[in-house]
């Protein structure tokens, strides 16, 4: 259980390093094609750095000063345009021989020597190679020469047809790398591609790896150091079986390739041929003719036999491809073939379940019709019963606050009505008729009775509905607004459309409630209707709104 539970683990962690990986690289290849689409842009920088060092060559005002300016030229030059590179080497031994200088004229040799080598010219290198003393050379040029033989022997190595000449030619490599390696600074560039270069010949990758990505790490490179050791990293992973890595390292030298506009290189060439094995024809097609077209243009002899070479294995694999897309479609068709016969069945079965699928929805929808119809009769009840409880909520609520008052006020009735009996009482025993007869011919005892009672009333009102007469004032016109004299007292009109408001809407109750004539209260009611803000007629159903919850 644990052994199958480790190896689950174990194909889910590669699947996820591969997935991981198959990102990145889509990335870099996007970023490839954009570099691609504006290859115009770093080909327009690179002249105006040539033009730009062809101009201090031109200031130089004598030979030494000409000699280093037609090195940065040469060096421009060199993975740009070999024949314009071997022509300045040229002038560059003709001008270090006016100097005298036996060191300089030994350097501009050596760079023609390189120039010529990387042009397939390899006896014409190794004759210049043969004449320099590399004892006598200064330190600063050791690493020159014994780069140069390296790059030489490892070409010579690479193209023998016979053995045993391949074996010392490989030798030879060894030991002018094994010299690369003395010569060269530890920590440096040149060391750590170097010594990689050596673990990647001698069969271990995974120390060239490591060398260079111990070395990116802490160090800063510039675009086109960046794409040398990205190059030797696609090596070692080639050795290691790990395209997806490779891939990537292909993709970033590309890139740095492109963007220092150099045409002599070797990694798009790779990279198109790992595009061809995947599948990729078109994307591959197109970075091999980019290579055809640089190589052409640099006149890099050297990687032009290379692109030729490159064709029967582009052709194998395009050849294969189209064989396997040719199998696939015979099988597609096949497989489209039966499929048509299957669907054939299915449609004829199809259209007989259509047709009573047809006469279902018929009845459904007429069955929806009929429920839709029932659903809004339902509706509008609820709506209507909705509103029937909320009105009975609502006038419990008024009944028992109203009986509560009329209890108090009877109570307090009572007391008064016994209170004035006994008073009548005691008149009557002291014989005091004239001042009975003063006290009920008096109607102030009646008014202050009802004053009282409308005070109750007012305050009873306004304690259910707290916002009445704002709430109201808002039915009215601004400048029509009713305003009470006193705080938790309201106005005629506003008793008129409180009563209202608590259901009492005849005239006539209006009218014997308020102890006002029936015409009074008509005109009341007509005189603040025509002070209404919206439509006069709808005011009283306004105000039997006031209090509500609104309904959502």
């Amino acid at each position: 259980m644990i052994r199958r539970v480790l190896i689950s683990l174990t194909i889910c962690i590669l699947v996820g390093v591969h997935a991981s990986g198959s990102l990145l690289a889509d990335s870099l290849m996007r970023e490839l094609e954009a570099v691609l689409d504006n290859r115009s842009h770093y080909q327009a920088l690179k002249e105006a750095e040539l033009d730009s060092l062809r101009s201090i060559y031109d200031n130089s005002t004598d030979d030494v000063s000409r000699f280093y300016a037609l090195g940065e030229l040469l060096d421009a030059y060199a993975p740009y345009n070999t024949d314009s590179a071997l022509a300045i080497s040229r002038r560059r031994e003709a001008t270090a021989r006016r100097t005298g200088d036996s060191v300089l004229v030994t350097n501009a040799r050596m760079n023609q020597a390189n120039i010529l080598i990387a042009n397939g010219m390899y006896k014409e290198g190794l004759d210049i190679l043969s004449t320099v003393n590399s004892s006598k050379l200064p330190s600063y040029l050791k690493p020159f020469y014994f780069h140069i033989n390296r790059t030489l022997y490892g070409l010579l190595a690479d193209y023998s047809v016979d053995s045993a000449y391949t074996y010392e030619y490989y030798k030879l490599t060894d030991n002018y790398r094994d010299s690369l390696l003395r010569v060269n600074e530890p920590g440096s560039l040149p060391y750590a591609v170097m010594l990689a270069d050596r673990y990647n010949a001698h069969g271990a990758p995974e120390a060239a790896v490591k060398t260079l990505t111990t070395f990116l790490d802490s160090n800063q490179v510039n675009e086109h150091e960046r794409a040398i050791c990205a190059w030797t990293l696609s090596e070692a992973y080639a050795q290691l079986g790990d395209t997806v890595r490779q891939k990537e390292q292909l993709i970033i030298s590309a890139i740095g390739d492109m963007k220092a506009a150099v045409r002599e290189y070797v990694s798009m060439r790779q990279l198109s041929l790992l595009l061809y094995h995947e599948g990729d024809l078109e994307r591959a097609y197109r970075l091999l003719n980019i290579s055809i077209a640089d190589a052409t243009e640099c006149n890099a002899r050297q990687r032009i036999i290379e692109l030729s070479e490159t064709y029967p294995t582009v052709n194998s694999i395009y050849v294969e491809t189209i064989n396997k897309q040719r199998r696939s479609l015979m099988w597609l068709v096949v497989i489209i073939t039966i499929l048509l016969l299957f669907l054939g069945v299915v449609l004829w079965r199809l259209r007989g379940q259509m047709k009573q699928l047809a006469r279902s929805r018929q009845t459904i929808a007429e069955s929806n019709d009929r429920l839709n119809t029932l659903n809004i009769e339902l509706i509008h009840s609820n709506e209507k019963l909705s509103e029937a409880n909320r009105s009975i909520a609502e006038n419990s609520r008024l009944k028992e606050v109203y009986i509560g008052r009329y209890m108090d006020q009877c109570l307090s009735h009572i007391e008064k009505l016994d209170s004035y009996r006994k008073s009548l009482g005691k008149l009557v025993s002291a014989g005091k008729s004239a001042e009975i007869k003063a006290i009920l011919k008096s109607p102030v005892d009646v008014e202050d009775e009802l004053k009282t009672f409308y005070d109750n009333f007012d305050k009873t009102f306004l304690s259910l509905f707290p916002t009445f007469v704002s709430d109201f004032n808002r039915l009215l016109l601004p400048e029509e607004a009713i305003v009470p004299k006193k705080e938790g007292s309201l106005t005629t009109e506003l008793r008129i459309f409180a009563l209202i408001r608590l259901g009492i809407s005849d005239s006539d109750s209006i009218a014997k409630f308020l102890r006002y004539s029936l015409t009074t209260i008509y005109n009341y009611r007509t005189k603040v209707r025509n002070k209404a803000a919206g439509d006069r007629t709808k005011l009283e159903a306004e105000v039997m709104k006031i209090g509500r919850p609104s309904e959502e």
